[in-house]
């Protein structure tokens, strides 16, 4: 697997059995996906930046880390 790090926003909604991720858009560092996760905070439920692993081939992400979050949020890759 040919990784690299990404830097995402996530916005959170509500779905059948409680909160679930939404859109994800990418931003160009982690201090950009702060600002922009705080200031779609109040339009959505939920929003947190996260920097995870992108494998390069198939685009499955791994590994996410947190790295902001306002509001409800749940985890971004359940076990």
């Amino acid at each position: 697997m040919s990784g690299a790090e990404k830097i995402i926003v996530v916005q959170f909604k509500k779905g059948r059995g409680g909160i679930v991720p939404g859109d994800i858009r990418q931003a160009s560092n982690a201090a950009s996906a702060e600002k922009i996760a705080g200031a779609m905070a109040s339009r959505h439920i939920g929003v947190a930046a996260y920097a995870v692993t992108v494998d390069e081939e198939s685009g499955d992400m791994a590994d996410p880390r947190l790295l902001v979050s306002h509001g409800e949020i749940t985890d971004l890759m359940p076990d």
